[in-house]
């Protein structure tokens, strides 16, 4: 399955912020980096680590979000 991560900086922590969307029981941000690498990388075991524990509490995984195939600029 392919998740959004969102990853935007922070002028308040100095830092990339990481947001899972899909993870709404996830308190948000869930992660951050100091660089834009750090963070996704750090965002990608988040990640890892709340699929583990849905399919460990047999509990179903969020479905994916997914963008639409056109976008229109006004």
């Amino acid at each position: 399955m392919k998740y959004t991560i969102v990853i935007q900086w922070s002028e308040e922590d100095q830092c990339y912020v990481v947001l899972l969307p899909e993870f709404t029981n996830v308190m948000q941000p869930c992660t951050h980096g100091n660089t834009y690498e750090e963070a996704l990388k750090n965002a990608q075991e988040v990640l890892e680590l709340l699929i583990e524990s849905a399919l460990e509490d047999g509990e179903p995984l969020p479905e994916p979000q997914t963008l639409g195939t056109s976008f229109k600029v006004a």
